[in-house]
This record gives C-alpha cells, structure tokens and sequence, in this order.
C-alpha cells in the first residue's frame, strides 16, 4: 500500500466517523475502525463497531440509508479525485479481538 492511498485511507475513516457521529442518534455508538479504498474501482469499503451488539442491524442498515449524504459530505469537506461509494460492514475483526481481550480479562481475575 502505498502512502497516498494510507492518507485518503485515513481521511476517509475521520470523515465517515465524523458524519456518523454527528447524524446517529443516541441509541448506539458506531465507531469506523478502519476504511479500505479503492481508486480504480471506486469504492471503500468502511469497517464498523457497535455498541450494543444487539443494535448492529439498526446500525448497518442506517449507515446505508446515509450513503448518499455521506458523500456530499465527504465532497465539501475533502478534494479527492474520485469520490468513493461507500459499502459498510460490521468489523468482524475487532469483534473477535474484543472478545480475546474479553477471555484473557477474566483469566487474570
């Protein structure tokens, strides 16, 4: 990877999850942790956590409902080449780390 991709990469996590922020309501924490971008094909893909589990559904479904004004936010606020259209996924990564840590929390007790 190359580091112009590691800054639009970058870029692109602190505005999704600045959007986010800002237009989810209370019910649940999303949190991006980490954005894969494609410039040949035009697309990131952005990697979620919620808090709680139980609301990962609700979650996903309104980060979709949003893609289209997340990237007019992403428009006036970066000057990007390509604009990417995003695809959002749960982080399936961080939530088996999050268990492990979980695991070897309740071991040390």
């Amino acid at each position: 990877m190359t580091f112009h991709q590691e800054k639009i990469e970058s870029l692109l996590a602190r505005l999704v999850g600045e959007f986010l922020a800002h237009e989810a309501g209370p019910v649940s924490l999303i949190t991006v942790t980490r954005v894969t971008f494609n410039e040949k094909s035009k697309h990131a893909t952005v990697f979620l956590s919620v808090l709680p589990e139980e609301k990962e559904a609700g979650a996903l479904a309104f980060a979709k409902r949003q893609s289209s004004e997340l990237r007019e936010y992403v428009r006036s606020k970066a000057k990007l080449r390509v604009l990417p259209i995003f695809e959002f996924v749960i982080d399936i990564g961080e939530k088996n780390r999050q268990k492990m840590d979980d695991i070897s929390a309740a071991e040390n007790l």
